[in-house]
């Protein structure tokens, strides 16, 4: 059984592959990407968009209905009135929704839309394309979601009549795509839908409920249908009981009427035959069973279409092939699935010994293909190869009413072969086809609720872990530690809680909570994962290996730095041991040893073990392999840690180039790849190149993974920070508040993620002057990030030294000077005195006691952080620069220490030389070099000191200098 368990580290990316290239056809494309047609003509009223269906032509008017619901719409207050026509299968709603369709096209309605809405993207599509072909102002045709909403707003606002049909919603993800009121009074929306959701109430619509036919409707409807084809000699006396024994309902009707004109059979004996068949199906088709209140009398009408069908040519498949579309989900299943191996397998082996083929069945003669759409012709199923990769639909009463109607025996055969065939179509890569792995969840979401405990005994729940793991892909959070909470429970009540697959189960549930952001329930629970791998299959095992580095990567994201080391380190050994120095997986743990290193301020032992990891990837992968790429975009990242930002940068835009060249430039690894190397602009004072790429980053997550994929957010934050260090603090602060809703909404207030928005967003209100604002936000950060991360968090400490500025910016110096103290108290024992962090805390401490006057404090701290990073980090550091040009800026006094003032502008040059001349660093002392001079002019003032002492500090600063330096301001 194959295992698919999703490791925790911190060495690669999230994976995707870039959709395939469209033509130039002029339409959307999965809602993402438009290519525009040739100069569109001037738009002819009226117009119509998406296809309406044709009437029945034994259609009932329903006027009882009709009433109801024109009286619903007079009466109601809403010009715009959204009628939604709710009921179960069958009974009608799509063609009463026609029928309005049809009548307003009839009589001059200038727009009619019909939308097949199951689901937004679709309608989202649709508007989209409506909005371009109306020519509707701001539509630019490359953003689907931007110019649907052009289109909404254009129907709330334009004169014209429409009427737009959203058929088979789902409510739950409809509410941004309902169309608005018009003060004009000229629109109309009627709406179709299953469900029962209270939200259908809601925002000026009404609810009407819609039944089955009346008795005279039903008899009208079959006497015009067999009327219509010239079959009257159908209708005799029992035509009534029949009406009646199928329930009114429209579509058994249908498929009663389909059956007897097929079969050319009178009512009379129509009748006979079903009730015999009801008869056989009495104990299986239980009215207590019936949850929809079809009646059982529907459910085997529906199958009693299914004995003709069987005699037809592929003769004997009809009812194998129901019964296997009956264990999958209702709402569609793809092509792929029926063409698959284990489906033409399980088909011929029902096949007739002379009706066998010896040679290789290509697509069109497979087994599958005939049956479906004989079945489709007698309305057992839908088969409809535009809809992939939802093509193959079944009614849920028809599917239920073939299930109990197998027998178990013959039924677990079946489902078997239907596991078979979506383990066997699932993509390999996870990230790649996302429409299909969607679809094949369902599909087994389905087959699971029938055939668990199948699924388990047969060996075949690889499939189910097959679903978990796209769960986790998909970054459903929820769903995913819900579906891996189950999985792991099942797993040990069947297979034991030692068994393999019980504890990759337990390894993917780990997984699902570190996702989350509930890191302390992944330590938990992988840390009995590593201890019972080590009892069971040894200290040794691969999979003990991989569940330790996957401890450990937790560790790290915990802030459990030193834990985290030592078990890498550990693991490292022992794989370099076991399989070899040049295997994968050791690869990998020397790269989530190297982020380790890098998170504790070891950054050059981080280098020195990447760069290992690139040339050792290079050689035994390939240059082109994702591993390899992934290994170096974080040297990348090491070296812009350790101010090597010129080396970062080629590295990375190296990274960009390759990624785009080998998956695509829609690969969600190429997006990270172009977020990562805006970063670096950013932090090497590019910020305008940082903001162009970003924006493209940005709007190409949208189109690709959506607005609410974390990846997204990621780089709209990014994106924010950007603005916020180039001085655009509005435009910084309208961003980072919208992904601090949107995090709050998709990840939840807990998320770490979460967190790290608010602190942005506090940070841009500081620098906006809402320093207000400002201390109440990262005072809740700062208890929220105590309570899921723990005080000893390196973000939890951040987060501290940002509200300690903040008290300094509301004047609030004692506390401000008070609380960094102890944050620079807690970075010494937690992260060490040699952490970047912890001279970082020394910095801004220094910056407080300068700041309330203390600046002989403040000169003192700051010359041992220059030493130290000087030590630690190198003379041509970004921080290094920054702490010894602020040091200078300390040592000036008017009139007493002009020196100062001198290396104040050596530095500035510096700074210029080595970072540039826009980066922040670079900025602030030229600020302060400009203060000086403004003072020295008469037009600023400077904080006073203990002249005496500056001085002597001045002397003793410049004395440790091993350069001599020249006496002269530089310009």
């Amino acid at each position: 059984m194959p295992q698919q368990s999703v490791d925790i580290n911190n060495s690669g990316s999230a994976t995707s592959v870039a959709p395939a290239s469209i033509a130039n056809t002029g339409v959307y494309h999965d809602n993402r990407t438009f290519y525009p047609p040739p100069a569109s003509k001037p738009v002819t009223w009226p117009c119509v968009f998406g296809q309406v269906p044709e009437l029945s032509s034994a259609f009932q008017p329903r006027a009882a209905l009709r009433k109801k619901i024109d009286q619903a719409r007079i009466s109601h207050t809403t010009v715009v009135l959204t009628q939604v026509l709710r009921g179960g299968g069958g009974v009608g709603k799509s063609q009463l929704a026609a029928a309005y369709a049809r009548e307003a096209q009839r009589d001059g309605v200038d727009m009619v839309m019909w939308v097949n809405a199951t689901e937004a993207d679709q309608v989202i599509s649709l508007y989209a394309r409506a909005a371009r072909e109306l020519q509707i102002a701001g539509v630019t045709g490359t953003d689907a979601r931007a110019d649907a909403r052009r289109f909404t707003e254009w129907l709330a606002a334009t004169p014209r009549s429409w009427l737009i049909v959203l058929d088979d919603i789902d409510p739950g993800h409809f509410d941004q795509w309902w169309p608005p009121s018009s003060p004009q009074g000229q629109g109309r929306v009627y709406a179709t839908t299953r469900r029962q959701d209270a939200v259908l109430h809601g925002g000026g619509r009404t609810v009407v409920e819609v039944g089955v036919y009346s008795e005279a409707e039903a008899h009208a409807y079959l006497t015009e249908y067999f009327a219509r084809i010239g079959k009257r000699h159908l209708m005799d006396d029992q035509m009534d009981a029949v009406c009646r024994t199928l329930g009114l309902l429209p579509l058994a009707l249908s498929h009663a009427a389909a059956y007897m004109v097929q079969e050319n059979i009178p009512c009379t004996k129509y009748l006979t035959l079903f009730n015999h068949r009801r008869s056989r199906l009495g104990k299986l088709l239980p009215r207590w069973a019936d949850t929809e209140k079809y009646g059982r009398e529907v459910a085997a009408s529906l199958l009693l279409n299914l004995d003709a069908a069987q005699q037809r040519e592929p003769v004997g498949l009809a009812l194998p092939t129901l019964r296997m579309a009956a264990c999958l989900d209702p709402a569609g299943q793809p092509h792929a699935l029926w063409t698959s191996d284990a489906t033409n397998a399980y088909l011929t082996a029902h096949l007739p010994p002379d009706n066998c083929r010896e040679d290789e069945p290509d697509e069109q003669t497979q087994p599958a293909y005939g049956v479906l759409r004989l079945l489709h012709s007698y309305g057992l199923i839908t088969d409809d190869f535009q809809a992939e990769p939802r093509a193959v639909h079944i009614h849920a009463l028809t599917a239920r009413a073939t299930r109990e109607a197998t027998p178990d025996t013959t039924l677990d055969t079946v489902k078997a072969a239907a596991a078979d065939a979506l383990m066997e179509i699932w993509p390999s890569a996870d990230h790649t086809q996302p429409d299909l792995r969607a679809v094949l969840r369902t599909n087994t979401e389905t087959l699971t609720t029938l055939a668990l405990e199948l699924l388990w005994s047969t060996g075949r729940h690889g499939l189910l872990y097959y679903a978990g793991v796209a769960l986790l892909h998909a970054h459903l959070r929820s769903a995913g530690i819900g579906y891996w909470e189950g999985l792991a429970l099942d797993a040990e009540r069947v297979l034991g809680g030692d068994h393999p697959d019980t504890l990759t189960a337990r390894n993917s549930l780990a997984t699902s909570y570190h996702q989350a952001g509930r890191t302390s329930d992944a330590i938990e629970v992988l840390g009995q994962v590593v201890r019972d791998r080590e009892r069971i299959l040894g200290t040794h095992h691969p999979d003990t290996l991989s569940a330790r580095n996957s401890l450990g990567a937790c560790y790290q994201h915990a802030g459990r730095t030193s834990d985290a080391i030592e078990i890498q380190e550990q693991v490292v050994k022992d794989s370099q041991r076991i399989r070899g120095s040049d295997h994968p997986q050791t690869l990998n743990a020397r790269n989530s040893l190297a982020a380790s290193y890098q998170q504790a301020g070891r950054t050059n032992d981080a280098i020195e073990v990447l760069e290992q990891v690139v040339r050792d990837s290079q050689r035994i992968l390939g240059s082109d392999h994702p591993d390899t790429l992934t290994a170096l975009a974080n040297l990348g990242a090491c070296y812009n840690e350790a101010g090597r930002t010129s080396d970062a940068i080629g590295i990375k835009e190296q990274v960009v180039r390759d990624r785009k060249r080998i998956l695509g430039s829609d690969h969600p690894d190429t997006l990270t790849a172009r977020d990562s190397l805006a970063v670096s602009y950013h932090n090497a004072g590019r910020t305008s190149d940082a903001i162009e790429v970003l924006e493209q980053v940005v709007r190409d997550s949208q189109r690709i993974l959506g607005n609410d994929h974390p990846s997204t957010l990621t780089a709209l934050g990014n994106l924010g920070a950007s603005h916020h260090h180039a001085g655009r603090t509005s435009d910084a602060i309208e961003i980072q508040e919208q992904v601090v809703r949107d995090s709050e909404r998709i990840l939840g207030n807990n998320h770490p993620q979460t967190l790290n928005a608010r602190h942005s967003l506090a940070v841009s209100y500081r620098a906006a002057g809402r320093t207000g604002d400002a201390i109440e936000v990262l005072e809740q950060v700062v208890r929220d990030s105590e309570r899921i991360l723990g005080s000893d968090h390196p973000d939890t400490l951040t987060a501290r030294a940002d509200l300690a500025t903040s008290y300094r910016a509301a004047g609030r110096s004692d506390a401000a000077t008070e609380e960094k103290e102890q944050v620079l108290r807690d970075s010494e024992r937690i992260l060490g005195s040699d952490h970047p962090q912890t001279l970082n805390a020394r910095h801004s401490l220094a910056v407080s006691y300068r700041a309330a006057g203390r600046t002989g404090d403040a000169i003192e701290v700051l010359e041992q952080v220059v030493r130290d990073s000087e030590r630690i980090l190198g003379s041509d550091h970004p921080d290094t620069l920054s702490a010894r040009a602020d040091l200078a800026a300390f040592y000036w006094q008017p009139g007493v220490t002009n020196d100062a003032k001198v290396l104040l502008g050596q530095a500035v040059a510096k700074l210029e030389r080595v970072l540039g001349l826009n980066h922040p660093h670079t900025l602030r002392a030229r600020a302060n070099l400009s203060a000086i001079r403004e003072h020295e002019e008469g037009r600023g003032a400077w904080m006073p000191t203990d002249i005496r002492r500056l001085s002597d500090a001045l002397r003793r600063w410049m004395s440790r200098q091993p350069r001599t330096w020249d006496r002269h301001t530089p310009p």
